[in-house]
Parts: C-alpha cells; sequence; structure tokens
C-alpha cells in the first residue's frame, strides 16, 4: 500500500467533510431540489472511506502476518 499522495485526502479528511455533508440535511440551508445531488454526494463519499478502511485493514493484516512468521 503507498503513501497517500499530497492530492489525496486522508481518511480523517474524509470523515470530516462526510460529517459536514451530514449536517447539511439537518441545517437551515437545507432544500429538496439540493437533497439528491448532496445524498448522492455523502453516498459516494461513504463508499470512499469504506474502500480506504477496507484496503487500511488489509495492509494491517499483511504487516501482522509478517510479524508472526
Amino acid at each position: 500500500m503507498s503513501a497517500p499522495s499530497a492530492k489525496s485526502p486522508s481518511i480523517n479528511q474524509k470523515l470530516s467533510s462526510l460529517d459536514e455533508k451530514i449536517a447539511w440535511f439537518y441545517s437551515d440551508d437545507f432544500s429538496l431540489d439540493s437533497a439528491q445531488k448532496n445524498y448522492e454526494a455523502a453516498l459516494s463519499l461513504a463508499k470512499e472511506i469504506e474502500t480506504d478502511l477496507t484496503n487500511l485493514k488489509n495492509h494491517i493484516e499483511v504487516l501482522s502476518k509478517s510479524f508472526t512468521t
């Protein structure tokens, strides 16, 4: 697993962004016209985070196995 590039946001940055997107649904800025677009953006970001976490978990498992053998 390679280190994230300067252009790629970290998992923590993505989680923070997802929190902001979710908070929008509860804010005074909420509008039905924008809800679908914002929901799709939040869903896409959540999928990215899930993929990142899975990759991180796999990397940790590989490292753990290398120390136990």
